[in-house]
């Protein structure tokens, strides 16, 4: 793999059959790549990096620097986050079947005494997945029917690096498990974001006029949601910025550009 160091920032050079430069930043040390043509001179690419170079570093501080929660062991009165809000832990230990129940101010789990940490940990990931399954489908009939656009098949699964992703050829859309951890308007602004990309399928003009006519308060919820502690994975979008041939893209998600 090529590499460019640029006054003591490094960065990865992946070649790939594409039209456009994309440079990326990726969550949580920052790591920097850039996708290129194959046919890119490396010297271009150089000069391209030099021009971005402060955006690098500002992405790389805010993801250093981003608050993440400690890993979860499952126990009695740890914090956990539902739509938005801190709740405690209770576990019930019982032999029937497991289940997590939200509660005003505590995330109670009913669990076999025998469960480990990990079987813990898929109940609890499993609800989380149910519930943004639900209320994504709630969006999902609003967004369509104002959007115009045929209903996507939806999956909800751990995404490490993505709060969502668009499958336009395909028809499916993908939501990250842990947006139910999220205030639910962060859920909106994905689902909406994701749909925008049945018409549109980059970050240009027209998909940013689409968000301000339906969502006008996208970036706002963007800059919560860049905000709002990460997992201890990192389940962060890449920022992401356009190459010389492109324009410059929103970074999402974490940046929440999900697509």
């Amino acid at each position: 793999m090529e590499r460019l160091d640029l006054r003591g920032t490094e960065i990865e050079v992946v070649r790939r059959d594409i039209k456009h430069v994309h440079l990326s930043v990726h969550p949580p040390a920052g790591r920097v790549r850039i996708a290129a043509p194959r046919a890119t001179k490396l010297d271009s690419l150089r000069l391209f990096a030099i021009q971005k170079l402060g955006w690098i570093r500002q992405q790389q501080k805010r993801m250093r620097t981003q608050e993440r929660e400690t890993g979860r062991t499952y126990v009695n009165r740890e914090s956990h986050y539902v739509w938005g809000r801190r709740c405690l832990l209770r576990v019930i230990e019982a032999d029937e079947k497991p289940r997590v129940e939200a509660r005003p101010s505590s995330l109670l789990l009913r669990i076999r005494p025998a469960a480990s940490r990990d079987r813990r940990e898929a109940v609890v990931e499993g609800w989380y997945r149910e519930q943004v399954r639900e209320a994504a489908a709630l969006r999902m009939d609003h967004w369509v029917r104002v959007l115009g656009v045929r209903r996507p098949e939806v999956r909800v699964q751990r995404m490490r690096t993505k709060w969502g992703s668009c499958n336009r050829i395909g028809g499916r859309l993908r939501l990250n498990t842990w947006l139910a951890k999220k205030p639910p308007e962060c859920l909106d602004y994905i689902v909406l974001h994701e749909l925008v990309h049945l018409l549109e399928p980059d970050h240009g003009p027209r998909f940013v006029q689409i968000m301000d006519q339906r969502l006008p308060s996208w970036r706002r919820i963007r800059e919560r949601l860049n905000r709002l502690p990460t997992g201890p994975e990192t389940w962060n979008d890449e920022a992401a910025a356009g190459g010389p041939q492109g324009r410059q893209r929103a970074a999402a998600s974490q940046q929440v550009d999900a697509g």
